[in-house]
């Protein structure tokens, strides 16, 4: 509890009790437990956990583990994309708005895979939208701390654009194959 009578979880990646589960400011430094989960996290995923160690502890302090349930929206199509996640377990479905047809989905994600790209490229607005179907835990990342640190670091830049542009790619591409079927067999409307 916290003096503003506040509880606040630090626990990584906390069960179904807490749906917005995070980890506090305070324990976001390095060298804390907190931060040595978040370490850990990122070496275990595809994306990143290759990349060198340094370069790791540098991204820990933008991420916080998360747990989300069936049917929590992660985004929603042009709204602001201000995170990012990298999947551990569980499912989310990307889905894009289609006039006539509303909510229609594109591609079933799973662990290993990451959600959320537009945080890196300007106007930064999502362009497909997101909901857990089996719940999650999830890194989930703080876009303006990442965008920064590409800033800064030329080098890391590269290799995380590198990588989030075969995200991009393989979205696009899923996205053109549904929307062909889509649009190849519309519905009778007679």
């Amino acid at each position: 509890m916290t003096r503003s009578g506040t509880t606040t979880t630090t626990a990584p990646c906390s069960g179904p009790a807490s749906p917005t589960a995070s980890i506090d400011a305070p324990n976001r430094a390095r060298g804390s437990p907190d931060h040595a989960v978040r370490l850990r996290l990122l070496a275990l995923h595809p994306l990143t956990g290759d990349l060198p160690a340094g370069w790791l502890r540098r991204l820990a302090p933008h991420a916080r583990p998360v747990y989300r349930r069936a049917g929590h929206r992660l985004t929603r199509q042009d709204t602001p994309a201000e995170q990012f996640w990298l999947l551990h377990s569980g499912t989310v479905v990307i889905d894009l708005h289609v006039p006539g047809r509303g909510d229609v989905v594109l591609e079933e994600l799973g662990a290993g895979t990451t959600v959320g790209w537009s945080w890196l490229v300007a106007p930064y607005r999502w362009q497909f939208g997101a909901v857990v179907t089996d719940d999650i835990r999830a890194l989930e990342f703080n876009a303006a701390g990442i965008r920064a640190l590409i800033a800064e670091n030329d080098e890391l830049g590269r290799e995380l654009s590198a990588r989030f542009l075969s995200v991009v790619a393989d979205r696009l591409r899923t996205a053109r194959h549904r929307l062909v079927g889509l649009y190849a067999y519309p519905a009778d409307t007679t």
